[in-house]
């Protein structure tokens, strides 16, 4: 009877760590989550390939972990939800590391250190966040501009304008349907020096704290959590990581 209950057990143990750790899952590649609109973080080429500093992080943490990984543009609006259904195994998409996020799902180390920015327009006299407060903001979903914007204008007011992606908020910008964007600052230095003939100016308010993007996995992943933060230990002790931030952003 000790040894059957020995054998169920395990089974059931054993069941438990395949049903959390995908990455035990002899050869099926990781299935990531990514928003292929968040340049430079991650976009599509003209190949439809998805590119970007997150594409390049991960991948090469992966390498170091001995795991394999496939990029699924997946929009950003449901790409928790497949995180938490099984549908994907990590999200790699410019998440910030929130105490709220923690609670439905698990982090690495973070990766990267951010924060927001305001992009306006070439003759706007705003110069601080709290300017903002009578003021069309574009934000996208569900982000931390989003958040940031909510607690400065309230959640339900309707100064707040909201998009797919924190591109087509800028570009409404451009068009002078907003007369700010909030967003991290990756994106929206990226979007500026790309469009320069536009002429945006963006304000850093130094009130904005600071937010660190790591990948996540579905909660209770905890020997992926391991194998994944070992990989970017590895990439930064030997300059992968530094020659890939040098690519996207320079020194």
């Amino acid at each position: 009877m000790k040894l059957r209950q020995l054998g169920l057990l395990a089974s059931a143990f054993c069941a438990a760590v395949l049903a959390t750790s995908p990455a035990f899952a002899a050869g099926k590649p990781l299935q990531v989550a990514t928003d292929a609109a968040y340049a430079p973080f991650e976009s599509q080429n003209e190949k439809k390939e998805i590119v970007g500093f997150d594409v390049d992080v991960l991948t090469a943490v992966a390498k170091k972990a001995g795991i394999e990984v496939k990029f699924i543009n997946t929009p950003w609006e449901g790409i928790f939800a497949a995180l938490g259904t099984g549908d994907r195994d990590i999200v790699a998409s410019a998440v910030t590391i929130t105490d709220e996020r923690k609670q439905t799902m698990d982090f690495t180390e973070p990766y990267f250190e951010a924060k927001q920015l305001i992009a306006i327009g070439p003759k706007s006299k705003l110069a601080k966040f709290t300017d903002l407060k009578d003021k069309k903001v574009g934000v996208q979903t569900g982000t931390t501009g989003d958040e940031v914007v909510q607690k400065l204008l309230g959640k339900t007011n309707p100064n707040i304008k909201r998009f797919e992606s924190t591109p087509l908020a800028l570009k409404e910008l451009q068009n002078g349907g907003v007369d700010a964007v909030v967003a991290d600052n990756g994106v929206i230095i990226n979007f500026v020096a790309n469009n320069k003939s536009d002429k945006l100016k963006t304000i850093d308010d130094p009130t904005f704290a600071k937010e660190y993007y790591g990948f996540a996995l579905k909660k209770g992943n905890k020997a992926l959590v391991e194998k994944l933060n070992k990989g970017i230990a590895a990439i930064k002790a030997d300059g992968t990581y530094d020659k890939i931030y040098k690519k996207y952003f320079g020194n």
